[in-house]
């Protein structure tokens, strides 16, 4: 391991039975592991309410590494030693016992090398739940609040970040009365996709695209977030949030600031946040009259896909049967600045759909039609530019 890292920490997952921590985690804890990006003396606790061993824990976790997406199957002895650093800890995310014995869990753990253990909690846990976990964290005196560096803690938020906006003000109000700011993360793990990052690079370092990315010359943008699976077994989970919740107000949203935002002063975080804010305060607001002009929002219902039966959304296990949450949403937004001045920005994601595609297309404006002996029969086909951030 790197010994050239002078912290040495534990990693906290609330949530740790679940799926974020099978296919995502733990996956990305691994490949650091492998690329010697991770101090010698390191740990990683998962918290949740199943009862199971330490050694059901890793191979669990195993399984469904060697299950997961583009993702080589573990070496064994590399699996062994990275899997000796996972433990578990059962406990109920409202009871001060069950934190006060992962404190004591967490003080044996110790450091042959003497030094202070380092404490980095991610919340992967129902959204109902954080606001709970948070006050047992400043219960059990987890959090180590002060201006001090060594030992640190630090918080990792995963979005959805409360459920309006109301409930996302008050949850920064209980997290920010147990951390100091630059203790807190709240992340969309969306935007760790290099492709994402990469959309910066690609609009700003390229200066043939700086003058045609306007509406002199644009005539529409497409964003598209589609899904061949349906709900899973997070159907319980999903029915309180629908796909407007789930994906747009922060994927999507995202995507769209990155495409409409105006070069930033620097690659800094506050800079090129301040940028997104921007653009997000130009969206043209929907009045609810209006909504039927510029929404349209479903439900998958069952049929068949890749040959196999499957079931309707209100059919799902945990969906209420007479549901009217979303599983597709489209949308039609303008962003009310000049670079974007009457330029449609549509959006559109759901569930079961023929494919799963991450995409935003930049849809050019139709050059006139007076070259090339055609007949005018209509506008010629217009140029797009198409930026495809998953599969491929």
């Amino acid at each position: 391991m790197n010994k050239h890292l002078p912290s040495t920490f534990t990693l906290l997952i609330f949530g740790a039975s679940g799926d974020l921590t099978r296919r995502k985690l733990i996956p990305a804890v691994f490949n650091l592991y492998r690329q010697n990006l991770l101090p010698e003396e390191f740990s990683v606790v998962g918290f949740a309410r199943s009862d199971k061993t330490d050694e059901q824990f890793r191979e669990q976790l195993k399984i469904a590494l060697a299950a997961g997406r583009n993702l080589p199957e573990p070496d064994q002895k590399d699996w062994s030693k990275f899997a000796s650093h996972l433990f578990y800890h059962q406990g109920q995310y409202d009871d001060p016992a069950s934190y006060q014995s992962l404190l004591e869990t967490l003080e044996k753990f110790g450091s042959p090398s003497g030094q202070a253990r380092n404490y980095l909690f991610y919340l992967a846990t129902p959204p109902d739940v954080v606001p709970e976990v948070i006050r047992q964290i400043k219960h059990a005196d987890l959090a180590r609040r002060g201006l001090q560096e060594s030992p640190w803690s630090r918080i990792i938020v995963e979005k959805p970040f409360g459920h309006d906006l109301a409930s996302a003000r008050e949850l920064n109000t209980q997290i920010s009365d147990v951390f100091k700011e630059h203790q807190i993360y709240r992340i969309d793990h969306y935007l760790g996709k290099e492709t994402v990052q990469n959309l910066l690079v690609f609009r700003f370092a390229n200066a043939i695209f700086e003058p045609i990315w306007n509406h002199h010359f644009v005539d529409h943008v497409q964003i598209a977030v589609t899904e061949t699976l349906g709900v899973e077994k997070r159907g319980g989970l999903y029915d309180r949030s629908g796909a407007i919740r789930d994906m747009v107000q922060n994927h999507m949203m995202h995507l769209l600031s990155l495409i409409a935002m105006e070069s930033p002063i620097s690659l800094d975080a506050d800079a090129i946040r301040d940028e997104k804010v921007k653009v997000l305060q130009s969206l043209r607001s929907l009045p609810p009259e209006c909504a039927g002009q510029y929404v349209v929002r479903g439900q998958y219902a069952a049929g068949v896909t890749n040959g196999y039966k499957v079931a309707g959304y209100q059919e799902e296990p945990g969906v209420s049967p007479d549901s009217t949450t979303e599983t597709f949403v489209a949308l039609k937004l303008f962003v009310d600045n000049w670079r974007w001045a009457n330029v449609p920005f549509y959006l559109r994601t759901g569930k079961r759909l023929p494919v799963r595609i991450t995409e935003i297309g930049i849809h050019f404006k139709s050059i006139p039609q007076v070259l090339f002996n055609t007949e005018r029969l209509g506008p010629m086909t217009p140029n797009v530019l198409t930026i495809r951030i998953q599969p491929n």
